[in-house]
C-alpha cells in the first residue's frame, strides 16, 4: 500500500491556501526550506508536479487542485478520529458492558447509572443481569468488562474487589405469620417459607447458614425473583429470607414486617473484572461510582413492633 504522509500533505495545503511557502511556514511554525522539502518529497511521492509559480503566488497544478480536494477530506477525516480518540480517553464515549443480578439491578445500579449518565452523556451502560456463575463465564469470555455479584466468584483471571456487605433478613406481611424479635433457622423450620429457587448464590448462602445450626429449611414455595418473594410474602402466603438491599425505609413499609437474622446472615457484594483487563476511563469512571454508592448505602431499620 502506497502511503503519503500527513505532514507532507498538510504542508502542501498549506502553501495553496496561502500562496506562499514563507507563509505556509510560519504556519506550521517551520522554516521555508523545510516546507519547500516536504512539497518535494511529496511531489517525488505522486509522481507529478503539484504547485507551480505564478507571478510571485505558489498555485496549484490541476495535479495538485485534485489532490487538494482529498487532502482536505484526509485532514478532516483525521481530525475527527482524533476528536473521537479524546472523548474516548476522557471516558466521555464508548460502551462499557455490565453484568449483575437481578436485585443490584433494581435496588442498586439505578442512581449509579442515573449519577454517570449526568456527568457523562455520550457514556453507553449496557447492563445485563443473571447468576454468578453466568455473569463470570461471561466476564471470562469478555463478553461483559464488569460484573457485580456476589461472591464467591472462583477464579484465578479475576480481579476481585468487595464493594458491599449486604445483610439477609427475615421479613412477613403485617397480620399474618408472627415473627420473633430476632429470627433463627429453627424458627424458620416451623414457618411456611418463601426462599429463592437452588443453584443461585443467595440460595447456597441460606441453605448453608441454616445447616450450621442443624436445620433443613423446607420452602413451600422456590422463586427466582426477590420481588416475587416480596410479593408472594406480602400477601400473606409465609415467610421469607431477602437481602436488606431490595427492602425500602422503614418509614415507606406499610405491610411487610421486617427481622433480624440470628444468627447474622449477609452476602458480599463484589466488583468482578478481568485480571487483564484495560482500565479505560469510561470504565474506571463505572467502577469508581459503583464504590462511592456502595460506601454510603445504609441498610434500612429493623422495625420494633
Amino acid at each position: 500500500m502506497r502511503q503519503i504522509s500527513l505532514d507532507r500533505l498538510r504542508a502542501f495545503a498549506y502553501v495553496v491556501e496561502l500562496g506562499s511557502f514563507s507563509a505556509a511556514a510560519a504556519r506550521l511554525e517551520l522554516t521555508q526550506p523545510a516546507i519547500s522539502l516536504q512539497v518535494r518529497e511529496l511531489e517525488k511521492h505522486v509522481g507529478v508536479r503539484l504547485i507551480e509559480r505564478v507571478g510571485r503566488r505558489a498555485a496549484p497544478t490541476a495535479a495538485g487542485e485534485e489532490l487538494l480536494g482529498h487532502a482536505r477530506r484526509i485532514d478532516a477525516a483525521v481530525n475527527a478520529a482524533l476528536d473521537a480518540m479524546s472523548r474516548h480517553a476522557k471516558g466521555t464515549v464508548g460502551r462499557i458492558r455490565l453484568g449483575t443480578g437481578d436485585t443490584a439491578c433494581i435496588y442498586f445500579l439505578p442512581p449509579v447509572l442515573r449519577a454517570l449518565r449526568n456527568k457523562f452523556p455520550s457514556l453507553d451502560i449496557v447492563v445485563s443481569t443473571g447468576n454468578t456463575p453466568d455473569i463470570l463465564k461471561s466476564i471470562e469470555d469478555n463478553t461483559i468488562d464488569v460484573g457485580l455479584v456476589t461472591l464467591p466468584a472462583p477464579g484465578r483471571m479475576f480481579d476481585i474487589q468487595p464493594v458491599l456487605d449486604d445483610e439477609f433478613v427475615a421479613i412477613t406481611s403485617r397480620g399474618a405469620v408472627a415473627l420473633p424479635e430476632k429470627v433463627t433457622p429453627a424458627d424458620l423450620a416451623k414457618l411456611p417459607v418463601v426462599l429463592y429457587e437452588p443453584g443461585a448464590n443467595t440460595r447456597q448462602l441460606i441453605d448453608q447458614w441454616a445447616m450450621r445450626a442443624g436445620v433443613s429449611l423446607k420452602p413451600v414455595m422456590e422463586l427466582g425473583s426477590v420481588e416475587a418473594i416480596k410479593e408472594l410474602v406480602g400477601a400473606g402466603l409465609g415467610c421469607g429470607i431477602v437481602p436488606a438491599l431490595s427492602l425500602p425505609t422503614a418509614g415507606a413499609r406499610r405491610r411487610t414486617v421486617v427481622r433480624p437474622l440470628h444468627p447474622r446472615l449477609s452476602r458480599k457484594l463484589a466488583i468482578v473484572m478481568r485480571r487483564d483487563k484495560p482500565l479505560q476511563k469510561g470504565l474506571r469512571e463505572v467502577v469508581g461510582a459503583i464504590k462511592e454508592f456502595a460506601g454510603a448505602f445504609e441498610a434500612p431499620a429493623f422495625d420494633k413492633t
